[in-house]
């Protein structure tokens, strides 16, 4: 993968992935990937992640595994070696851009404000993470962002639910969106993969 924006091919909901035991991860990822989704991002919040990474990325081939949560240089280069396609930050600062391009990782960088997305194209990146995206404007904001950014594409990130990812597909500038109700910690403790894959299934059938 060259340019993150290949991603939203992929379907229309990137699921953002708290792994709190490696051995969830394989099983977890196969539930996902059963119901449509192929597209994991899995974040470094946790001691696991970057495990769960590598083993996502080694059993199950069908998954494009990314790492979110890459804040440093250093994150940037575990993130790769773990075996992610893609990395996503919460923010961006040019540091880390420059750390995942001479790791040769595609980066979903964050931004919340019209600065943060200037920075961010000039450094060569129009497919961003709008994050948080409830809490930092949502719809409008992002309605307001199309005018000065027609070139910018966006996937919000952030209180986003099957209810209202639909209202923010159904935005020109938005490509895809992530949203962290397709793994339910209490599913994954449970070991309930069945419900997993509905609730996959469910977000692959949203449409733009």
């Amino acid at each position: 993968m060259k340019n993150t924006l290949e991603l939203a091919a992929c379907g229309p909901v990137i699921p953002v992935i708290v792994i709190q035991r490696v051995a969830d991860a394989v099983p977890l990822a196969r539930a996902l990937v059963a119901g449509g989704v192929r597209v994991l991002e899995v974040t470094l919040r946790t001691p696991a992640g970057l495990g769960a990474i590598e083993a996502i990325a080694r059993e199950v081939p069908e998954a494009l595994v990314g790492a979110g949560t890459i804040r440093s240089a250093a994150d940037a280069r575990a993130a790769k070696d773990a075996g992610s396609v893609f990395g996503v930050s919460p923010g961006y600062t040019a540091a880390v851009g420059a750390a995942c391009r001479a790791a040769g990782l595609p980066l979903l960088p964050g931004v919340a404000t019209a600065g943060e997305v200037m920075a961010a194209q000039a450094d060569g990146i129009d497919f961003l993470k709008f994050f948080p995206a409830s809490a930092a404007g949502g719809i409008p904001l992002l309605k307001a962002l199309a005018g000065p950014f027609p070139d910018v594409a966006f996937c919000p990130t952030g209180g986003i639910t099957v209810e209202t990812a639909p209202q923010f597909l159904a935005l020109p500038n938005v490509k895809v969106c992530g949203g962290s109700w397709l793994t339910p910690q209490d599913a994954v403790d449970a070991g309930d993969w069945g419900r997993i894959t509905a609730l996959a299934r469910a977000a692959t059938a949203l449409r733009r």
